[in-house]
């Protein structure tokens, strides 16, 4: 049993001083005074609030086939240390999560885990954009279908998608990016490799396909006001359209790019302030639903590499709560409330999981000082990955507790 005292919770939207009994996985008693006597564990909270679990719809662990990047072991244990309780993995593994053996051969390594990890099969086979994957079989298996990293460039193919997506009740979560706008071997970071045009005018097509088919549709990692503009109409259509940002492109823009530091190499890129302007502008209004890391392991000698030469992508799941608390909450852009809902509240209704600190729910807890200030260090970090663009922020929120299914997975230093 694990007694949590003197925490102010979050519940129902409100911060209120109460206590939290754990047994057995789940939250048996919330109440304002409960008597510590006989109890197993007691956290004393009173510097911390208590939230539910984060949830990080969008991470790349690596395993298998990239396990010097990342492996699920520590990229579960990454998750841990940044409060997350849940994370789902996407499928551009090797071989590629499209197929229930890939599923069953790394179902050991889930079960190892210190948080739930939730597995994305890709939309099309191999992820090649050719054939798609069978739906039926799949579904029951994995959490929805991605192809991300890859926009599907068939419209027929990506109809077809849908309908099958539709018919087995999952979420296609999509990446979008048409490979036709983007100059002919483009490298380099920026608009001029990957113009925004590239992302909107696929969510445009996307958007159309949902209209006619009617059915669910998530966007991946939002990156351009035009694609704000697009979802936050979709939405006063009444479709069932969400997409996500990440913490770089809510924080970061193209004028904070250091071109010989290839930590700031993503896709999609970084865009103008003007574009994360719309981003925190579509999180405050609602048309961005959630916060996703995109976690994107790389080895140091890969991103020590020329810019150009470097492969995309940063990693965020022990960054993202303090570089958003200290950079949004802090400086009034967005309340504290908005960033807990988009980080917890917002994902499990998406995508059908728990959330919440109510009796009878399973213990899925994270207990943050807000007041405690620290120095983002990634030799720290418990990711084998270090490529991070928040390298050397000072930031107040650190988590001090994350609790999985009534155990403590991770205690940060007093």
């Amino acid at each position: 049993m694990i007694l949590i005292k003197h925490g102010l919770i979050y519940q129902n939207n409100v911060f209120i001083k109460q206590d939290v009994l754990i047994d057995n996985e789940k939250i048996v008693e919330v109440a304002p005074n409960i008597d510590p006597t006989n109890q197993k564990t007691v956290i004393d909270a009173h510097d911390m609030i208590v939230v539910p679990g984060f949830i990080d719809m969008h991470t790349h662990l690596r395993e298998p086939g990239y396990e010097y990047k990342e492996t699920i072991l520590t990229g579960s244990m990454a998750a841990a240390r940044g409060g997350f309780t849940t994370i789902a993995a996407m499928p551009n593994t090797n071989p590629v999560i499209d197929n229930l053996d890939v599923i069953n051969n790394i179902k050991h390594l889930i079960e190892k885990a210190y948080v739930k990890v939730l597995l994305y099969s890709s939309i099309t086979k191999m992820q090649l954009g050719k054939e798609l994957v069978d739906f039926s079989e799949l579904a029951p298996s994995v959490i929805a279908f991605s192809d991300d990293g890859n926009g599907i460039q068939d419209e027929t193919l990506m109809k077809e998608a849908l309908e099958n997506a539709k018919a087995v009740n999952k979420i296609l979560v999509c990446h979008c990016e048409d490979q036709k706008l983007i100059p002919r071997g483009a490298s380099l970071h920026g608009e001029k490799s990957i113009p925004s045009s590239s992302e909107y005018e696929q969510v445009f097509r996307d958007l159309n396909l949902v209209k006619e088919i009617n059915t669910r549709y998530h966007i991946c990692h939002v990156s351009t006001k035009e694609t704000v503009a697009l979802v936050r109409e979709t939405k006063k259509n009444g479709l069932s359209v969400t997409c996500e940002v990440t913490p770089h492109h809510l924080l970061l823009c193209d004028e904070d790019v250091f071109i010989d530091n290839a930590n700031f190499k993503m896709n999609p890129p970084l865009r103008s302030k003007e574009d994360k302007e719309a981003l925190i502008a579509g999180l405050n209004d609602g048309t961005i639903d959630i916060i996703a890391t995109d976690h994107a392991p790389h080895s140091v000698a890969e991103k020590n590499q020329d810019f150009d030469k470097a492969p995309f992508g940063v990693i965020g799941l022990e960054t993202c709560f303090p570089v958003l608390y200290t950079n949004l909450v802090l400086k009034k852009i967005i309340t504290l409330n908005q960033l807990l809902d988009a980080l917890a509240y917002k994902p499990s209704v998406i995508f059908k999981l728990q959330s919440g600190i109510d009796i009878g729910k399973n213990a899925d807890l994270t207990l943050i000082n807000l007041k405690q200030k620290q120095i983002i260090d990634s030799s720290l970090f418990y990711s084998l990955s270090r490529n991070t663009p928040f390298n050397g922020y000072e930031c107040y929120g650190v988590i001090k507790f994350t609790i999985v299914d009534g155990k403590i997975v991770y205690k940060g230093d007093d």
